[in-house]
């Protein structure tokens, strides 16, 4: 009967499909890299002031930009959901694993190869250990809205990709800073301590804070008035994002200009950290014997990334100019159309897939 009642009161956490903002992401972003190079060569004194105006080493104009996108994403998490871990604990146990003990590590492994070596004579020498800085923050941020967009389109189990989320997260508020300073002082990379806490605090703590308080008072109304609200906060948080990769491309302008290969370059590893882990997670799920519908999602949440608050820590810690920030913003290109790759190739496979779990639950 508690199970029931848990299930009864948490809002479905997608809709039945990909938005139209989220959909075209990928056109938006191109959008605003010509439109911010665009405006940062015909009003450089104007960008150089939105950059001059900051607090403590945070940029305000980006900061408020920042809660903007990431508070309604944090609304649709309900950390009640938590109580649910246990009833699909092999699927979260692999989706830990490889957000956690994987893909930051492994991202750091790519970063090295490619940009320290493979790439290397291709780049900036001076940007080498800021976009490998970027790659890290992108990687050790597991995603928390978009997941449930890509669950959707796979037909995973809701209130899986709802504790998985919400169990990242509140993983999120502890593990972050220490991770990426871990990677970074792994990459020869200073750690300004002061800066990345300060990071956390304002990407993280308080935005958890202010959504969830947000969320019980916009419930106590209703479930259909807190999914209206919701839905109407959505093209607020993808406008906000936008708006921050237009100022930040109004800094990076003179770079791409010099060097517009530099991004094509920046999106192999990310590829490849996106395609590996993904399909290591769906084997692994696999070969536990998982339902499908929590192995899509699981290989899903593994492969994605928060790269809002990527874009974020990586301005505040490295600034608007520095490969760390346009790293991370390759992140957010890439995003939609590598993971409706492997959306594709979770429905297609679903029976091989069965196969093998049918395989594996008749040996146990």
């Amino acid at each position: 009967m508690a199970t029931a009642q848990t299930v009864d009161r948490v809002p479905s956490p997608a809709p039945p499909a990909i938005g139209f903002f989220e959909r075209y992401l990928t056109v938006w972003v191109a959008l605003c890299i010509v439109t911010g190079i665009a405006l940062g060569q015909w009003f450089p004194s104007v960008f150089k002031g939105i950059a001059a105006l900051e607090i403590a080493k945070v940029n305000v104009p980006v900061g408020v930009l920042i809660w903007v996108m990431i508070i309604p994403m944090l609304l649709k998490i309900d950390f009640a959901a938590l109580g649910q871990v246990k009833a699909h604990w092999r699927g979260i146990g692999v989706t830990l694993f490889i957000n956690w003990a994987v893909k930051p590590f492994s991202m750091a492994l790519l970063g090295w190869i490619f940009i320290r070596h493979v790439f290397a004579p291709m780049l900036p020498p001076t940007q080498l250990d800021s976009y490998i800085a970027g790659l890290i923050l992108l990687a050790a941020a597991p995603c928390t809205a978009m997941v449930f967009v890509w669950s959707q389109l796979c037909k995973g189990d809701p209130y899986f990709t709802l504790s998985q989320v919400a169990l990242n997260d509140a993983i999120m508020v502890v593990a972050f800073a220490p991770i990426v300073a871990l990677l970074l002082g792994l990459s020869s990379i200073t750690v300004p301590w002061d800066t990345l806490l300060t990071s956390v605090g304002l990407y993280i703590v308080v935005p958890v804070i202010i959504a969830q308080l947000w969320r019980s008072h916009l419930l106590k109304k209703g479930t259909a008035h807190f999914q209206a609200v919701a839905s109407r906060l959505g093209p607020w948080s993808i406008s906000a994002l936008l708006l921050t990769l237009v100022l930040l491309f109004a800094f990076q302008g003179e770079a791409i200009i010099r060097q517009p290969v530099v991004i094509a370059l920046l999106a192999v590893p990310i590829l490849v950290q996106v395609l590996v882990n993904s399909g290591l997670a769906y084997w692994l799920n696999r070969k536990m014997g998982v339902a499908h519908c929590v192995a899509g999602p699981s290989a899903l949440i593994g492969a994605s990334n928060f790269f809002e608050l990527a874009v974020a820590t990586a301005i505040s810690l490295f600034g608007f100019q520095s490969g760390a920030a346009l790293a991370t913003v390759v992140g957010v290109l890439i995003e939609v159309p590598v993971m409706l790759l492997v959306v594709a190739v979770v429905n297609r496979s679903q029976g091989w897939y069965e196969r093998g779990i049918s395989s594996v639950r008749a040996e146990t």
